[in-house]
């Protein structure tokens, strides 16, 4: 019996995962025997994760949740490295799986190698370069301590072999993200917000905002919202508002007719306001991913991205953290000149799959 610990700090961790944990219950319906135990850090509380939310995903609850959330992040890092590393004494493993690039990937790479464990990163070798961002942080020393890289891109696996890893332990297997999005996009689900508001398709853009460079400075914020408000003609802007921007655009006093702030909204639901949504304009990294497989316009408010692929083969362009770089791809978009995108290779829907026949040979060799 070979047995994993699956590791997940935060809700996107777990569309990343699911996808694996359903091909590991496939392995183990043909004959193969693994076990998994699936560790929640707990570093980003979220009240979207109820039991309905791992019932939508069609996974078990995790095994144990480590309640790590709080504090800077050396604070945060230090919980978790203190918590896991009991854990993992409590639970031994042959291996430890981590994916992603928040602050549970990195804290518990490195407890699993001072316990002579081996870890294998999914999504390893993502690079933006931007050294303010804490996840390039994660990225740069996770991947440093790696045992074997599941990848996304053939960019990610030359940034792993300029920095010095062997190709025997890379394994560019493609994007789980796009799995879970590819199983669950029959099941997206109409938010009450689509009534509400009168929504319909491709008459509205979709934003979010959370990233430190657009929202922590007050006139940048302020500046971005009036150039989306000037520049969509008069379609609606639904807004799903992270907390820590609720916070500050309440200060700000701003507000628009067509700017609709909302809650944030559950995965099934968000997804399918963006399926149908004019476009996205967006700072979150995984947005870029969906929107691109989902033909759907993105323009990313980030002066770098760690996934070119979404924009050399995707639909997205990166438009940059100044307020006044936006008009010219707006007024492209709704001139109806905005690329089509191509498919990405290996966002297929199989990558879990690949990654288990890939840990099946690594284990029986191991």
């Amino acid at each position: 019996m070979y047995t994993i610990t699956i590791i997940a700090g935060a809700r996107p961790n777990f569309m990343k995962i699911a996808p694996i944990i359903h091909a590991i219950q496939n392995a183990n319906s043909e004959g193969f025997n693994m076990s998994y135990r699936l560790v929640h850090t707990g570093q980003h509380y979220d009240k979207n994760m109820s039991g309905s939310f791992f019932e939508q995903l069609e996974i078990p609850e995790p095994d144990v949740n480590l309640e790590c959330s709080g504090g800077s992040q050396a604070e945060q890092t230090a919980n978790i490295m203190i918590a896991f590393e009991k854990e993992l004494l409590a639970n031994p493993a042959d291996l430890v799986l981590v994916v992603g690039d928040v602050t549970s990937t990195m804290a518990c790479a490195l407890v699993a190698q001072k316990l002579h464990t081996k870890v294998a990163h999914v999504e390893g070798g993502i690079r933006s370069d931007d050294w303010t961002m804490p996840e390039e942080i994660n990225r740069l020393v996770t991947d440093s301590i790696t045992n074997y890289f599941f990848t996304t891109s053939e960019t990610a696996n030359e940034n792993l072999k300029k920095s010095g890893v062997n190709a025997h332990q890379i394994f560019f297997v493609g994007n789980t993200m796009i799995d879970t999005l590819m199983k669950q996009q029959p099941n997206f689900r109409k938010p009450q917000v689509w009534n509400d508001l009168h929504l319909s398709e491709g008459k509205y853009i979709v934003m979010t905002l959370h990233r430190p460079a657009n929202v922590d400075e007050e006139s940048q914020l302020k500046e971005m919202i009036d150039e989306i408000t000037a520049n969509t003609q008069n379609l609606p802007l639904v807004f799903p508002v992270h907390p820590r921007t609720a916070k500050i655009l309440e200060r700000l006093h701003i507000s628009h007719p067509r700017l609709h702030m909302v809650e944030p909204l559950s995965y099934l639901e968000f997804n399918y306001l963006v399926e149908r949504a004019k476009a996205v304009i967006t700072d979150s990294g995984g947005i870029t991913e969906e929107a691109s497989i989902l033909r759907v316009p993105c323009l990313t408010l980030r002066d770098n991205t760690e996934r070119p692929e979404t924009i050399t083969l995707g639909t997205n362009e990166l438009v940059g953290t100044n307020p006044k770089n936006l008009k010219p791809y707006l007024d492209k978009l709704f001139s109806g000149d905005w690329k089509k995108g191509n498919d990405i290779p290996l966002w297929d829907g199989q990558t879990a799959t690949r990654i288990i026949d890939s840990l099946k040979a690594l284990l029986s060799n191991s």
